[in-house]
Formats: structure tokens, sequence, C-alpha cells
């Protein structure tokens, strides 16, 4: 695949290493000469110097052989414009934008990127992503990432281990044998800077967060079982009114009676205006560093504290605060990828990183073969995976111990009508089954090929 990605900011690096990775010939398009320097150098992408909309650019960037072109400058007008350039004149048939403005993306105007208008595929809004995935998180207390699949039978859950947790220490191959009702499979563990596929000789350690795949009506237990029984939300603080805070706010108003919702706001015509749009939800004109304003909306009796400011330091810092003044449990968007490994020592719960979110969101665009949703774990770690299995597939038809995974993939679970089935060595996948599997970074590839219907181009 010919990949042309516009703009070289945190986002599209990731995205142009990524594609670059599996074998892609990827292109980068960026007005800053260190930042392509910097790409080009560290990657097997090509770079280019220039402004992404124009003509002249893109055709000396491939367009007119390109498969897909993904724009994420800093400028929805550039990526618009870039995406109608890449239509119009090289005939790109697959165009990605990112859009964060939200005027463009009011219902009001929903066929403003139709065929006959701006021709963009996908567009991608990051603050609406962002609030959903930790809308997901929310919901699931004691997790610390979940996505659901296969249309919400089974989870993707992320959990830290605690010392208290009951299973340190304990071999995973030893976990049927402990719980064998449990349906359950470790697919992940992130243990400081390492992160790895285990094998059933592994054991978690303290301070581990593991990546487990579960049949949904088992994901209470599960949680149990690794040490977290926390209650249900009741009460969230929301620090930060920002477009993320107010999607946030919205999705809780619009998705769970009995939950309360309290936003502080430091910007008082900002407080005002979100005010208005939100019927449920107490907004407070505050700065969240501020020992009193947390007082004020009573930060000790809320289960959850979600800092969501335009500010790495402030969500760091008034998380702890809120944390300190007795909120159990704290939800922190950090942008700098560099604090996220170091943030969770200080305390905090849960890290949410925007970019890998976007990322994420982005690369389901992109996937090959009969692949229905696609989900970055942690920097460069892998992907958990949802793909429908055909009879031409090779995982087909074979007991799952024949069947020889490229190392890095473990399957989580299949789905087969309404039934979820936690995979063992006997276990034979069918054509029709929606395989949950996750893949390391390097396996990707390979994974691909295995739901691969001949040259069918997803």
């Amino acid at each position: 695949m010919k990949a042309i990605v516009c703009g070289a900011g945190q986002v599209g690096y990731h995205i142009a290493r990524t594609l670059a990775a599996e074998g892609n010939d990827v292109t980068v398009i960026d007005q800053k000469e260190d930042v392509i320097e910097k790409i080009a150098g560290s990657s097997d992408v090509r770079g280019i110097v220039g402004h992404a909309a124009h003509p002249d650019v893109l055709e000396r960037a491939g367009a007119s052989g390109a498969d897909l072109l993904i724009a994420v400058t800093y400028a929805d007008e550039v990526n618009m414009v870039a995406c109608q350039v890449a239509h119009s004149l090289f005939d790109v048939p697959t165009k990605i934008a990112r859009i964060r403005a939200q005027s463009y993306l009011n219902p009001a105007w929903a066929n403003l990127f139709s065929r006959d208008r701006l021709p963009i595929d996908v567009v991608i809004s990051p603050e609406i992503e962002v609030a959903r995935a930790i809308w997901r998180r929310l919901q699931v207390p004691g997790a610390s990432d979940m996505i659901p699949l296969a249309d919400d039978k089974v989870r993707l859950i992320g959990v830290r281990c605690e010392q208290d947790c009951p299973i340190v220490n304990t071999p995973l191959r030893q976990l049927t044998g402990l719980f064998p009702d449990l349906n359950i499979v470790v697919v992940g563990i992130v243990r400081g800077d390492r992160a790895f596929v285990p094998s059933g000789d592994d054991a978690m350690l303290a301070g581990d967060e593991v990546f487990i795949v579960a049949d949904t009506t088992h994901v209470s237990r599960a949680l149990v079982v690794f040490g977290h029984d926390e209650a249900a939300l009741r009460r969230i603080v929301i620090l930060g009114g920002g477009n993320v805070g107010l999607f946030l706010a919205q999705e809780i108003e619009a998705g769970s009676a009995g939950l309360t919702a309290k936003i502080i706001e430091l910007d008082k015509n900002r407080a005002e205006l979100i005010a208005e749009r939100l019927s449920g939800t107490m907004v407070l004109n505050g700065d969240a560093l501020d020992p009193e304003t947390l007082e004020e909306v009573n930060i000790q009796a809320a289960e959850s504290v979600v800092a969501v400011t335009n500010d790495d330091e402030t969500n760091i810092l008034a998380s702890l605060l809120a944390k300190r003044a007795g909120c159990k449990r704290a939800v922190t968007l950090v942008n700098k990828a560099t604090y996220s490994p170091i943030v969770v020592s200080f305390g905090i719960d849960v890290v949410v990183s925007p970019r890998a979110i976007t990322v994420s969101t982005i690369l389901q665009q992109v996937r090959r073969g009969r692949i229905r949703s696609v989900h970055s774990l942690r920097d460069d770690f892998g992907e958990i995976i949802e793909a429908e299995a055909l009879e031409t597939s090779t995982l087909v038809n074979k007991p799952l111990a024949e069947a020889q995974l490229p190392d890095g993939v473990i399957i989580g679970a299949l789905v087969r009508g309404d039934k979820v089935i936690i995979p063992r060595g006997d276990t034979v996948p069918r054509p029709g089954d929606r395989v949950i599997l996750f893949a390391a970074s390097a396996a990707v590839k390979t994974v691909e090929k295995m739901f691969a219907v001949r040259l069918e181009y997803f």
C-alpha cells in the first residue's frame, strides 16, 4: 500500500512509523525541515518539506499513485483542502482527515464532507474520541482501559495489579485450574518500560498493567479476581470544560441514570457556555488547583476525578490534589508521551493519551482483510484486533494447536453467533467466527494476511 501522511506531529509521526514498519510505502509531508529530517532518519519513510495542501507538493509526494492520504496537520483547513486536492487532481481513493473545530462537525452540516462537496472518507475528531474512551473506562470501575468488541459480547480490559492482588506471582497456566469457569485470557503485560505477550509460564507481578480479553458477562468477576472490587460510580468531578470535558459530560447525561457529574472550568465565559449546553451537570467557575474549589465540589465524596484541561501539568497536579483530598480514583489526560510511564507511580490510576487514541482510530481505517476493528495498546506494543474468519483463512478448520500462529500473536476469544468461546488448544475456528486476538507490532502484517481474501482489499 502506498500512503501519504500530511503532518509529522505526534500523530502523523507515529502513524507513518507504524505503516512503514509493516512494509508499506509511506511519504510524509511537513513544512518543518527538522521534523522531516527526524522522521526520515528514524524510519523507512520518504520525507517532503512543503505545504500539504499544495498540488505540486502532493504531486512530488506521489499522490497520483497513492492508495491512501491521511491529513493530520495542526490546521483543519489544511487537512480538508489536502483531501480535496488529492481527490480532485489525483484520484486518491481513500482520504482521512483530523478535524478539531466542532463547528465543522455540527450535525446540521452533516453533508459537508460528502463526495460531491469536501470528499473526505473518514473524519476523526480527537476530542470526541478521547471523551468516548474515557467514558468507556468509567463504565468499568477498576479498569485502566476498556474496549468493547464483537458488539460488546467481548471486552478488552486493562487492569493494574496492586500489592494485594490475590493472583500475583501465579503462573498464567494455573489460572484455568484455579478459575475453571472464568472466561478470560491474558493477552499482554506491561511491566515498567517493557511490554510483552506472556506465555503460560509467566506470572504477573505487583505494579504490572495486565490486558485481558473477557466474556463481557464475566468482566465483574474477573476484576474481583485481579483485586478490583470497586463500587459503581455515582459521583464524578471533571476538571476542565473544554471540548473533551463537555463531550464527556454529555455522554454521562445521555447514558447513565444515577451518575452525576460536576465540572470545574477556569474561564468564566467558557463555564457559562457549557452550563447552557448541559442540563444535569453542575458547572463551577474556578481553579482546579485550588483546594477550596475542590472542597466546594465535595471532591472527597467523588468516586472519580477526570482531569482533562489543555495542560498536562495542571491535569497531573490537580489529580494528585483530588486524591489527597479523598477522591478514590484519578483519570488523567496526558499529551506528553514522556510523562505517561512516570505519572502512575505518583498515584494516578488511569492515564489517557489523546495521541494513542487518535492513532488507534485512524489505523482502524487502513487495515486489510476482514478486519472489523483495531485498537492500539500502548506505544508500539501491538494491537487488539477483531477479524472475521472466512473459508480462505489459514486459521479455520484446524485445531488452534496446529495453527502455527506467528510469534507475538495470542487469540483471546472466538465469537460464534451469540456464543463466546475462550480458546484452548483443541478449539477449531470455523468460517464466520469473529476472532479476537492480540498481535504485537511486528506480527500485525502477518495477521492481515491470515484474514485476507485473495486480492480483496478493505
